[in-house]
């Protein structure tokens, strides 16, 4: 009775504070979105947008990915086909994430190292193209999979229950062969892009232009972000190998890498694009202190 307690409490512990992470990042998620749709000025840089789009996508990201969390625990199976209901979403955002890290070196690169052209290669258009093609290279990497899942799969399959994750539900062999592939070309291109837009920068940035310091400390920022996303992608791989060192301890293991691989990014994104940024800073400081007076003058009244 003692171990049923001790475990209930334990698996309770786990998802309160999952949930409150979650909650936190989305509210100031939130914040960021409603502090870039109420200023123009935000809306005709193509930074921003670039910016804001990585905001959203987290939180859907974080969003699915709690919500699978919390049902791995509390109901351990779901149904096949509410399992693809979260796990595509998931899915895509994840994939979208180094993407937009990769054009957001490009766009810090196209301003310190080519700034006469950036006006005419950077426009809000542009911008939203390239959003549009994130989405359309993330799609071609996992919609394939949706599609053979209905090509080769019984409709009991759907209808089966299963624990949700995506070598459960994607169980063919060449769905997880393309994975792999995929992930490997989509970090090998986005590494590349990284390091060339950090040297490029490196050059510019030795001329003591405060400027290119500034984009060549952010292409780092965008690295220690890909290297999260890179454990995130070999997680599987590390979960095995600390099942085979710390085999005892795998639930612990589990969730203090879904907090280091899924949590800490989404939460360090808003803190290193968002307040960096004095202008974006300014305006999102004046919404989070009105929201400060509005709950004090709420507390005055009561």
């Amino acid at each position: 009775m003692v171990l049923n307690y001790q475990a209930f409490v334990q698996v309770f512990s786990k998802n309160v504070t999952v949930v409150i992470l979650g909650i936190t990042i989305n509210y100031i998620n939130a914040t960021m979105i409603y502090t870039f749709n109420r200023h123009h000025i935000f809306k005709l840089n193509p930074r921003y947008i670039l910016f804001i789009h990585l905001v959203l996508n987290d939180m859907i990201q974080l969003t699915t990915s709690i919500t699978l969390f919390v049902v791995s625990y509390t109901l351990r199976t779901i149904h096949v086909y509410v399992c693809l209901l979260f796990m595509v979403p998931a899915i895509l955002t994840t994939q979208n994430t180094p993407l937009n890290l990769a054009f957001m070196a490009a766009e810090c690169y196209i301003s310190v190292c080519i700034p006469l052209r950036y006006n005419y290669i950077c426009t809000v258009k542009r911008t939203y193209v390239v959003i549009g093609t994130i989405w359309a290279i993330s799609s071609a990497s996992v919609l394939p999979d949706v599609f053979i899942i209905f090509a080769t799969e019984q409709l009991e399959f759907f209808h089966t229950r299963v624990y949700c994750n995506r070598d459960t539900t994607f169980r063919s062999s060449y769905s997880k062969s393309k994975r792999d592939v995929s992930h490997i070309v989509l970090l090998v291109v986005v590494w590349l892009t990284l390091f060339y837009a950090y040297f490029r920068i490196l050059f510019v940035a030795k001329a003591a232009n405060a400027e290119a310091k500034k984009a060549r400390n952010t292409i780092l920022l965008h690295g220690c972000q890909l290297l999260l996303c890179m454990a995130l992608y070999v997680q599987p791989m590390l979960i095995q190998a600390l099942a085979l060192a710390f085999p005892a301890g795998l639930r612990y293991t589990n969730f203090l890498l879904f907090i280091t691989n899924q949590v800490l990014p989404r939460f360090a994104n808003p803190i290193i694009y968002g307040l960096r940024d004095k202008t974006f800073r300014k305006y999102f400081k004046r919404y989070l202190c009105t929201v400060k007076s509005h709950s004090k003058i709420s507390l005055k009244v009561s």
